[in-house]
């Protein structure tokens, strides 16, 4: 699928249920630079590796690089997202169903945020999408099982993977001999490279959501291969590096204070162990959720060094994981429901 940027213009000004969906997939985009983003600079900022304004603008501008480099060779995970679930019913009615789970997206992405747990949008993406088809078509035919397990597979990836990468990584820095200037400053080159992952992971997925809009509005939801237009990667890293210039330090305390105590060193453990994992899996074409990976080595960091691990507040945002799947699917599939009566 290759789409002009002339003619995606057209599309919209034809197609109010596509402009709609365009504009509830941007809004999710900022959220998730706003919400999900600030994981990758989290140690850096609670470390003073770096302070929270220049964080923000190195995962900013970190998060527009990920997705365009790495979308340009590799565009699996975007292909996995657009293929999650067939939409039939015919143009209107499908894009209607996916406007639903966009604006599910939206209202479960704002409450996590709202509580300060790094939820994973990710998550919510693959699950409102399903929801929102299954309300469509009635029935649990239209999702493609096969796209769901590489999903799972992802999951356990970034939590048991991060987990050990994230308590090997603290190990081995124990041993290195540094002072904590050190350490601060290598955590730089650290944050960016995790935002630049969370931008290659990310921005993907909503790529294939577009992707799956532009289709959807002309019929056709059966492309497994297609060509990603420079000027649709440049709008969504854009949106993405918009929302993580909003904030997110409500996250950022969750994570790198109330969870575990992180010294420089530390920080930079959680670096090396989130961004291996991340790396593997983008390499494998696995969508991953960078939050999971994150928070896990973050935990593995935390049980293999000094500092404390505070397994309540870790409990709450484990608890908040699990929900996402059954929530997010529940909701998409209730306000696909909505619209579709109402709107059709």
């Amino acid at each position: 699928m290759s789409l002009s940027f002339f003619d995606f213009l057209d599309q919209l000004a034809g197609n109010p249920a596509l402009a709609v969906t365009v504009l509830l997939t941007l809004a999710v985009l900022l959220v998730n630079g706003w919400t999900d983003a600030p994981n990758a600079i989290a140690g850096a900022v609670v470390t003073g590796a770096l302070p929270f304004q220049w964080a923000v603008l190195l995962a900013a501008v970190c998060n527009f690089l990920g997705v365009l480099c790495v979308t340009a060779v590799n565009a699996s995970v975007a292909e996995t997202v657009y293929s999650i679930a067939s939409f039939g019913g015919g143009p209107r009615a499908a894009l209607t169903a996916l406007c639903a789970a966009m604006a599910a997206i939206v209202l479960w992405a704002t409450a996590a945020w709202r509580l300060g747990i790094p939820t994973s949008e990710s998550h919510a993406l693959v699950a409102g999408i399903s929801g929102a088809a299954v309300a469509l078509e009635g029935g649990l035919s239209c999702i493609r099982f096969d796209c769901w397990a590489k999903v799972l597979l992802g999951l356990f990836l970034s939590t048991a993977a991060g987990y050990w990468a994230g308590g090997t990584a603290q190990r081995g820095l124990g041993r290195v001999k540094a002072s904590p200037r050190f350490f601060r400053l290598a955590q730089i080159p650290g944050a960016a490279w995790a935002a630049f992952l969370h931008g290659a992971q990310d921005g993907q997925k909503f790529l294939g959501v577009f992707l799956l809009g532009t289709a959807l509005a002309q019929g056709r939801s059966d492309e497994q291969t297609f060509l990603i237009p420079w000027w649709l990667m440049a709008l969504c890293a854009g949106f993405m590096a918009l929302g993580t210039l909003m904030g997110g330090r409500r996250i950022i305390d969750r994570v790198g204070r109330d969870m575990v105590t992180l010294g420089p060193s530390e920080g930079l453990a959680a670096d090396l162990g989130s961004t291996s994992c991340l790396l593997l899996s983008t390499l494998l074409g696995l969508p991953v959720s960078t939050t999971h990976t994150r928070t896990a080595a973050l935990l593995g960091v935390g049980a293999a060094g000094k500092g404390p691990v505070n397994w309540s507040v870790a409990g709450e945002i484990a608890l908040a994981w699990l929900l996402t799947f059954p929530g997010c699917a529940a909701i998409g599939y209730g306000m696909a429901r909505l619209f579709l009566v109402l709107l059709l």
